[in-house]
């Protein structure tokens, strides 16, 4: 499930000013004849880059922040130990300089340490970091190896919570370091209610946090029960049995709130932050269970633990070692922390690499989290601070890349409307609209020449990092009981024959030239994606269940769509069901002729795979099966639905990353629910898929991990749990009237935005 956002939306009462530091910074020549020329002078950082942003969190830790808007902000202010280029690819000489061919165009990369890897006999792999020497936090203090091996730390602590799983790498001594101990929140939670040994922890502790808990989880059921009954009365939430059956939760018909409550703890058990996370109807944690640090954020000591990493190994003042216990193609990218400043996150007073004390208490995090909202680091800008609803920074004239350009940046919190009309009109110069029609046709009309690149607004768009997909669950849409049965896989793949014909109708009307068709369940931002080009690609779900080709190039769309039906008819019959004159009559025993397709798309029909169910509707009507299309308001109840094991068919998207790893989603070889998408959403277990994925970590050759991952692909899609629908693309809007657009990053992709050269940017200058 998802957090429920809240829905409130930041209304700015009143519109920054945009304005810019005047200056005359053009070389001239003397008046008087036969003098040399004016050496031009260095003014510094210069004007105000204004920049329309979605809403702030507020937590702007390298450590903890949750959302990519607070990530935007600390990054401002930050380094990382590695970079990457354009493609998303590591690169290997950040301290030297490595030049690396995009688009036909050479680009040289620099970051703050080359990076060396030893794959050893003995299994073991040497990451060795060499790093600059110039480099230095916006305070003026030295960066160095000491500066990464607490950060590194602070990301292996037992107690830490972060969305950071660098502990998880296979790092030689991380399982001996976090061993034998555990929050307090966890210890007191698992000793029960019951509980009377005080060896850890007090009887007021404890009686303190079972209030709270107990507290927490009555309130927060409580509130979801108010939430339905005032907004899905419309869907059957009339008292509190129906109101969590919404939610995914079945208690009995008569339940109270606190029967509710207990559901939910059933279900998250000492997890108090992702319960509440994942279920408010509006309030947060801090909300729902005050201070809950001193529980969670506390860490004791219950047996043997090891005093350091014997894995992470300083080797110089300005160089360390990481060492793996195995081969993980994947942790190259988790690696490359954000280097934090020891002597703001933490305590210098107890860092000494030599005695094994690395800037805090092991399994006290208290210092770090107490800078969660004023961020410092070596990057381009200075944090000054955040208030009214806007983040301001000044620039860091020693940035080792070289002083910014831009004087002061304004990250503005602006909605949708404000975003577009703050570029046309002068109060933005750069910010992220949704992609959609109003958007396009309010930069056309804004524009003399009508297009998307004009003289008042101007684009730059490339393909999200992610994809939209249509799922379907083997634990629902079955035939018996066994969810992988080819009876199963058949019926799955009926429907989606109807679905994917559809797709191109759907996406096109919804996105036009914004998004497009995609045939395999990855991002086509990914080196991992198959291209048309490559042996072996087709469309998904474009054969018969005898493998016949179900189109040719000269159809037309009536006959596609004639064609899919026809194809689903043939794969229902291979599931066992009575198909009579090109209609299903009958369904075999323990399959149903009527399925539910849920899709958040605001009660509104706003979604672009809403056509593509409701065609599929009609279509599937036509030849007997019955497809209830579920059109949600809130798209919490979807994953609420599908944690709960009841979701059917739903629409929905995957974020990616850097790395086509598959192991957040399609890895179930743990039988843990929370292993990932193919086990908690789609409930699908095979020993194959896991096992390539499994063995495309243990390798660094990238030709060799794609062809594994095409198995991986096709594996999926043969389970027919998911199909693929779209790529769209996110856009970045600039105002080339107050920004010198020919100091923007150069071919901006996914992977290396605006933001990556930032300090080379330029504001126009006004008199």
């Amino acid at each position: 499930m998802k957090k429920l956002s809240k829905l409130i939306v930041l209304v700015l009462s009143a519109v920054l000013a945009f304005t810019m530091a005047t200056s005359c910074g053009a070389t001239e020549k003397s008046s008087d004849s036969g003098k040399d020329p004016v050496t031009p002078v260095d003014e510094g950082p210069q004007g105000i880059l204004t920049v329309g942003y979605s809403n702030f969190n507020e937590k702007f830790s390298p450590f903890f922040a949750e959302t990519a808007y607070d990530v935007d902000v600390y990054t401002m202010t930050s380094v990382s130990l590695l970079t990457s280029d354009r493609t998303g690819a590591i690169v290997y000489k950040g301290k030297t300089g490595e030049t690396i061919k995009y688009n036909g165009t050479d680009y040289t990369y620099n970051g703050i340490a080359d990076l060396n890897v030893t794959e050893n006999t003995d299994g073991t792999v040497y990451y060795d970091f060499d790093l600059r020497n110039d480099v230095k936090f916006s305070d003026g203090v030295a960066l160095t190896a000491d500066d990464v091996i607490f950060s590194m730390y602070v990301l292996s602590d037992p107690t830490y919570d972060g969305s950071s799983s660098f502990f998880s790498l296979p790092i030689e001594g991380m399982e001996a370091y976090r061993a034998g101990m555990d929050s307090l929140l966890n210890l007191i939670y698992n000793a029960g209610r019951a509980n009377e040994d005080y060896s850890l922890w007090t009887a007021e502790k404890q009686t303190t946090f079972w209030t709270k808990y107990d507290a927490a989880t009555t309130a927060l059921a409580q509130e979801i029960v108010d939430y339905c009954l005032a907004n899905y009365a419309a869907y059957g939430a009339v008292d509190v049995a129906s109101s969590a059956a919404l939610w995914g939760f079945s208690i009995p018909a008569d339940g109270t709130i606190a029967d509710f409550a207990a559901a939910l703890e059933a279900a998250y058990g000492a997890n108090v932050s992702k319960m509440i996370n994942t279920e408010n109807a509006g309030s947060s944690v801090e909300d729902l269970f005050p201070n809950i640090e001193e529980f969670s954020a506390v860490g004791i000591q219950t047996g043997e633990s090891a005093s350091s990493i014997t894995g992470i190994q300083k080797t110089g003042d300005y160089s360390l070692r990481v060492v793996l216990t195995e081969v993980d193609a994947t942790a190259i990218y988790s690696l490359g922390v954000t280097v934090a400043p020891l002597h703001y996150y933490g305590d210098t007073a107890k860092y000494d690499y030599a005695n094994n004390k690395f800037g805090f208490d092991k399994g006290d995090l208290s210092v770090v989290r107490a800078k969660t909202t004023k961020p410092l680091g070596a990057g381009p800008f200075k944090f000054v601070s955040y208030a009214d609803g806007v983040v301001r920074f000044t620039a860091n004239t020693s940035y080792f890349l070289g002083s910014p350009k831009v004087a002061e940046v304004q990250f503005v919190e602006s909605t949708d409307t404000e975003k577009i009309n703050g570029v046309i009109n002068g109060q933005l110069d750069i910010t992220d609209p949704s992609f959609n029609d109003t958007v396009i046709a309010s930069i056309k009309e804004a524009n003399s020449n009508n297009t998307l690149y004009g003289d008042k607004v101007t684009i730059s768009a490339v393909d999200n990092l992610g994809y939209g997909y249509l799922g379907m669950s083997a634990h629902t849409v079955k035939v018996g009981d066994d969810g992988s049965s080819e009876a199963s896989r058949n019926l799955r793949k009926a429907l989606a024959t109807v679905f994917s014909v559809y797709r191109e109708l759907s996406v096109s009307s919804y996105y036009h030239e914004r998004a497009s068709v995609i045939n395999y369940p990855i991002s086509n931002t990914s080196w991992a994606a198959p291209q048309p080009a490559d042996e072996g690609y087709e469309a998904a779900f474009s054969r018969d269940a005898n493998g016949n080709p179900l189109y040719t190039s000269s159809m037309t769309a009536d006959e596609k769509y004639a064609a899919a039906l026809q194809g689903a008819l043939t794969f229902f019959e291979a599931a066992g069901y009575t198909v009579e004159g090109g209609v299903v009559t009958a369904a075999p025993e323990g399959g149903k002729m009527s399925f539910k397709a849920l899709i958040p798309a605001d009660g509104e029909g706003d979604h672009p795979s809403f056509q593509l169910l409701q065609e599929a509707k009609v279509a599937l009507a036509s030849i007997g099966i019955e497809l209830n299309v579920v059109d949600l308001a809130n798209s919490s109840e979807l994953w609420d639905t599908i944690n709960a094991d009841q979701a059917e068919i739903w629409c929905a998207a995957w974020g990616a990353s850097a790395d086509p790893d598959m192991y957040q989603i399609y890895f179930s070889g743990d039988g843990d629910k929370d292993a990932g998408g193919s086990n908690y959403m789609y409930d699908i277990d095979d020993a194959q898929l896991n096992q390539l994925i499994l063995d495309a970590r243990k390798t660094t050759d990238q030709s060799e991990r794609k062809l594994m991952y095409k198995d991986c692909l096709d594996i999926i899609i043969s389970w027919a749990v998911e199909v693929p629908v779209y790529q769209r693309q996110n856009v970045i809007i600039f105002s080339p009237e107050r920004v010198k657009m020919e100091t923007v990053t150069k071919d901006i992709t996914t992977f290396y935005g605006w933001m990556a050269e930032i300090e080379k940017l330029e504001v126009v200058k006004k008199a």
